[in-house]
């Protein structure tokens, strides 16, 4: 490779090693390129300065703060109650799941997590088990785009186009719905609702056994990412990695059974981990299959739910969700932290109260994506480009909740 010259002298990429990342510093047969903010590849405005030789890597260093979401400093200026709406725009492909964490977490400093009727909080995990998999589907559908098969992405689509469009019966908003309330809900579930969404469990089951077979099967598929990006188990727990990045290391980690939360302890599903079968326990592929079975688990809730919401947890007449909803939100002087099981790993929200307003004087969110995202360059010194790909989007984050 010829000798490049560069024109120009680019401030320091990392402030702790002043000397390591100057462009006149690289060797003749390095190169200092950029992939993102625009690129397609890094899911959002992802900036990832990559050291290469070649089409080795040699060291990145991802830039993480082109978003600007200020949901922390949002949350410092206003009630409980409205805090809600911009939760829903963290991960907003999970926007029931952020709802929920953050709703328990609001409940547990009031004291009030166990007195809410069972009705609601079946509904909740319903919706929340509903946004998990459609979740998952972006994540794998937008995973096999970046390495190149369209049709899954296609596919994957149109069945989450169902999910959003039973959500969006439930609550009004398509994506952002802010319908999980602190101490109930915005409304019951519509009359049907049931009765669809048994019919879309039913209909879910094949496409996902379509989806193992063209997807996590295909060898092709299987070429491109097994033993490539392999996350081992130490240094997942060292990064605080978590969901199904941390499960497909190997440990049985899930906050549903760890905390036992909300009715999950009274549900039967199981957890699936990463176990090497075609490759490295750790490795992309692993991460992906994960995902992939936690769709069939969160089907078997989903059903469970629905049985429970049928017998023994009726709807009736004078059934109000909102009934037990606290006029004004002033918790107790505390500092208080709460987590549950997002889509991508845990989602814990830090409260610091003054009990004198309804206003939280601090409000800091534990980010999955973000510790998750932290990994990446771990993952990627000494693969090849091509690679870097697949290990990125093998690590499903949104940028939305990276930067806060």
């Amino acid at each position: 490779m010829q000798n490049i010259q560069y024109k120009y002298k680019p401030e320091n990429l990392r402030e702790s090693d002043p000397t390591k990342f100057k462009v006149e510093n690289l060797k003749n047969e390095e190169m200092l390129l950029n992939l993102g903010p625009q690129h397609p590849s890094t899911h959002g405005v992802l900036r990832l300065e990559v050291i290469s030789d070649g089409e080795l890597i040699k060291d990145l260093v991802p830039h993480l703060g082109y978003l600007h979401r200020c949901f922390e400093k949002h949350a410092e200026n206003l009630p409980f109650n409205q805090i809600i709406p911009f939760v829903d725009r963290l991960d907003y492909v999970a926007s029931m799941n952020n709802e929920h964490a953050y709703v328990m977490g609001v409940e547990k400093m009031l004291g009030i997590e166990n007195t809410l009727p069972k009705r609601i909080e079946y509904i909740r995990v319903l919706v929340a088990e509903l946004n998990r998999i459609a979740s998952h589907f972006i994540a794998i559908g937008t995973y096999a785009l970046d390495i190149g098969a369209s049709t899954p992405f296609l596919w994957l689509n149109r069945d989450r186009e169902t999910i959003l469009r039973m959500l969006e019966w439930v609550s009004g908003a398509r994506m952002l719905y802010n319908y999980i309330w602190i101490g109930g809900l915005f409304y019951d579930l519509p009359i049907g609702f049931e009765e669809k969404c048994g019919e879309f469990v039913a209909y879910l089951k094949p496409k996902l056994v379509e989806l193992q077979q063209i997807v996590i099967d295909n060898h092709i598929f299987i070429q491109r990412t097994a033993n490539v990006g392999v996350l081992n188990l130490d240094l997942a727990i060292n990064y605080g990695c978590t969901g199904p990045v941390l499960r497909g290391s190997g440990l049985k980690h899930d906050l549903r059974r760890v905390d036992g939360y909300s009715v999950y302890p009274e549900l039967d599903f199981d957890i699936p981990v990463g176990q090497g079968t075609v490759g490295k326990v750790g490795d992309c592929w692993d991460r992906n299959n994960v995902r992939v079975q936690e769709c069939w688990e969160s089907l078997k809730i989903i059903e469970q739910c629905l049985e429970k919401l049928n017998k023994d947890h009726k709807r009736t007449r004078d059934f109000d969700p909102q009934v037990f909803v606290p006029k004004k939100i002033r918790p107790q002087k505390m500092d208080f932290y709460a987590r549950a099981e997002n889509s991508k790993g845990e989602l814990g929200f830090f409260f610091r109260t003054d009990g004198r307003s309804d206003i939280p004087v601090r409000l800091k969110c534990r980010a999955c994506s973000f510790h998750n995202l932290s990994v990446l360059p771990e993952l990627s010194r000494g693969m090849m480009l091509a690679d870097l790909i697949a290990i990125i989007g093998s690590l499903d984050f949104v940028m939305g909740e990276v930067d806060r």
